[in-house]
């Protein structure tokens, strides 16, 4: 089916007399007749449930509706875009590994591997994601693990050249992971020009309505882990914790990932999203295509007006002719770049906070990528962990102003942007 079809029908198929919606199914655990029938899933002999701690049917049915969407062979959910990006990078590397990632990476992310998994004993290198090939290949070591990056940085608004960060992924026999949260797979599907691993902060364009935090991770099923056997040794030697299951030889490239990141990692951290929160972002990927048109919409208007004002400092909106990712948002971005602006205010930070403090439709959020546009400074929110060259490499400057541009009428958003910035 065609990608608007799949964002309603995906992942679940009523049958006779069934709910047309996917079911809710609000239940720690689940009975079986005999402890034979159970102990098969416990050594993954057979599908099912038994604890809603590693897997759920809702949860498992919207999974399957992303990994339609995405195009992948295999998805899961997460209780956050955090646990999302965590387990991606700890399902293939512990202790002693190293990572590449871009530095214009959302700042929760970039902490979570600056200085948490530092702590684990996993280094990162960060590279410019505007670096050369040469660059980009002198950051690999021989224990590097994967490559990581955004399609759309939060709050940077860089736009990855995938194909660039791919190729040097697999030419140093590793997978490329990118969060594709901003764009979602309604502008971008990152499969198509080479990732192996997608993630995403659910809580964002996904549901949509800021109703529900959640994650998700989805594999193309196209990285030969088996051909790299001795980097990965976790998916193609004998895990002795679940009986001596080969993950690749069992379940197959199109599954090893996923159901490791399941039966490892869900069943250690227990990071599960409730089935209710699974229930909500199913029913907000039902809408995904004509939000993303609006945002989109939206986003190219109010950034073509905020590149008119002489208030406005500079402005940074991969849709616009002229920005520095125009080039690349084209290719990998046709349908547009979502509805996410950046700008700076003349008279820097002080400026800025006046400009946001005036905002009456606009709400100060720590949120962005919901129906209702919301505004940020992440220097002061997002990012404060950082200090002034970690936020010059991720590319926020002290006065930058993420807008998160909602579905309203434009022309409500363009009013109050136009009185807040008379204040100024």
């Amino acid at each position: 089916m065609n990608f608007d079809t799949n964002c309603l029908h995906a992942g679940y198929r009523p049958g006779n007399g069934e709910p047309r919606n996917i079911p809710i199914i609000q239940s720690t655990t689940f009975r079986y007749e005999t402890s034979a029938d159970m102990g098969k899933l416990f050594d993954l002999e057979a599908e099912g449930y038994f604890y809603t701690r590693l897997q759920n049917p809702t949860s498992d049915m919207v999974a399957a509706r992303l990994c339609a969407l995405e195009g992948g062979t295999a998805a899961m959910l997460l209780s956050s875009g955090q646990a999302a990006n965590f387990f991606a990078v700890f399902n293939i590397a512990s202790a002693g590994d190293h990572i590449v990632a871009s530095s214009a990476i959302y700042g929760g992310t970039y902490n979570l591997f600056a200085v948490t998994m530092k702590r684990m004993g996993i280094e990162f290198t960060f590279v410019d994601p505007d670096c050369s090939e040469e660059e980009l290949n002198a950051a690999f070591q021989p224990n590097t693990k994967a490559l990581f990056g955004e399609t759309i940085a939060n709050p940077a608004l860089t736009v990855l050249d995938i194909e660039k960060f791919a190729h040097a992924a697999h030419a140093h026999g590793v997978p490329l992971i990118v969060d594709n949260t901003f764009a979602t797979p309604a502008l971008c599907r990152p499969f198509q020009w080479g990732a192996d691993i997608v993630t995403h902060s659910t809580t964002k364009y996904l549901d949509g309505h800021a109703a529900a935090v959640g994650g998700a991770i989805v594999d193309s099923g196209k990285f030969d882990w088996d051909a790299h056997a001795d980097k990965y040794p976790g998916l193609t030697t004998p895990d002795d914790s679940y009986h001596g299951i080969t993950y690749t030889k069992k379940f197959g490239l199109g599954g090893a990932f996923i159901t490791k990141a399941t039966a490892q990692l869900m069943r250690d951290f227990g990071s599960t999203p409730a089935p209710m929160n699974a229930w909500l972002l199913g029913m907000g990927m039902e809408t995904l295509p004509l939000r993303m048109a609006r945002h989109c919409a939206n986003g190219q208007a109010v950034a073509e007006w905020l590149q008119k004002q002489e208030k406005v400092a500079w402005v940074r909106y991969a849709g616009l002719p002229g920005d520095k990712y125009y080039e690349l948002a084209q290719k990998y971005l046709p349908r547009g770049c979502c509805g996410v602006v950046s700008f700076g205010v003349k008279g820097g930070r002080a400026a800025a906070e006046r400009f946001m403090a005036g905002l009456k439709l606009a709400s100060i959020a720590t949120h962005v990528a919901d129906a209702k546009t919301c505004v940020l400074h992440p220097a002061s929110a997002t990012h404060r962990q950082m200090n002034d060259a970690e936020l010059a490499a991720a590319g926020v400057s002290p006065d930058l102003v993420r807008l998160s541009v909602g579905i309203e009428d434009v022309n409500d958003l363009i009013a109050d942007l136009s009185q807040a910035l008379e204040l100024v």
